[in-house]
């Protein structure tokens, strides 16, 4: 029970996270990018801070060293360096491509897993990450002939795939996290807590670049579409969806939430079809049911 639990929390983080993908483009290019991570931020801690009262103070004050430094870490790769990484690659590439090389993410975790978790690749797990990784190189058009890349495109999927391996070693220190515990029940049992603090040092990080890119005047324009996107990336895909990664990763090994993490190319991809009528292929339907096949081979 708790492991089918943890299953439906980590599909819900995913398609939260994939809808980062749409709120990113609407706002990547008429924003800085520490600007636009630093405002979604904001919406996410007005969010959180309610739910989760003098917790976080309680927490701050049990917390040690060690516990600094997982908290440091995840805030770094988890949302500062994904959140520049992919916001610049989406300057130069489509939404919906950036959002399916996002698919790297499930076979760089289990990889990452089996080297620092050493958690077994069985048999059934390798065919569905394999699944997955195929379906997404499917979605991304590389196995069609007379796909030409310009520099600058190259650029940008370079910077998504860092996002990846980002996303990635976040995965692995949360779980590391999770099963040391953290050395304190009030961070250790509440993912609003610890979602609220990796939240607090990842602004902290934003803070001062954002300030130097002197945003104040594309905010003041900004339109209502633009607000209720960075209202989105805070509350939704930051507060939200953290808080059931958080819930998951307690009950599943590092590579079912590789898996899961295939929701997050296919939410960008359709989301990307749908509301910024992008191109729809065959490769795109085929690629998604391998992805879909990935993640049930994985969790059987």
């Amino acid at each position: 029970m708790q492991y089918s639990t943890g299953t439906l929390f980590l599909a819900a983080a995913f398609t939260l996270a994939g809808t980062s993908i749409i709120a990113g483009r609407l706002v990547c290019g008429v924003l800085g990018t520490f600007t636009i991570t630093v405002i979604s931020l904001f919406f996410a801690l007005l969010g959180l801070l309610p739910l989760c009262g003098r917790g976080v103070i309680e927490a701050v004050k049990q917390m040690n060293l060690q516990d600094w430094s997982r908290l440091l870490l995840q805030a770094l790769f988890g949302i500062f360096l994904f959140r520049v990484l992919l916001l610049q690659g989406l300057l130069y590439t489509s939404a919906g491509e950036a959002g399916l090389l996002t698919g790297a993410t499930p076979a760089l975790t289990a990889l990452l897993a089996w080297i620092f978790l050493q958690e077994p690749l069985y048999p059934a797990r390798c065919l569905g990450i394999g699944s997955t990784v195929i379906g997404v190189l499917i979605i991304q058009g590389l196995c069609s002939p007379g796909i030409e890349f310009s520099g600058e495109h190259v650029a940008g999927n370079l910077l998504v795939l860092g996002a990846a391996l980002c996303e990635s070693l976040f995965n692995i220190l949360s779980r590391i996290s999770s099963m040391k515990d953290l050395g304190n029940q009030a961070t250790g049992t509440d993912p609003i807590v610890w979602t609220t603090l990796v939240v607090c040092m990842a602004l902290l990080l934003c803070l001062g670049p954002a300030l130097a890119e002197d945003q104040a005047a594309a905010l003041m324009s900004l339109s209502i579409t633009g607000w209720g996107a960075l209202v989105w990336y805070g509350l939704f895909v930051t507060a939200l969806a953290f808080i059931c990664w958080y819930h998951g990763i307690k009950r599943c090994d590092v590579s079912v939430a590789a898996a899961f993490s295939g929701l997050m190319p296919l939410a960008a991809f359709l989301l990307s079809v749908l509301l910024l009528n992008e191109q729809l292929r065959w490769e795109h339907c085929l690629g998604g049911l391998l992805v879909i096949l990935g993640m049930w081979l994985t969790v059987n």
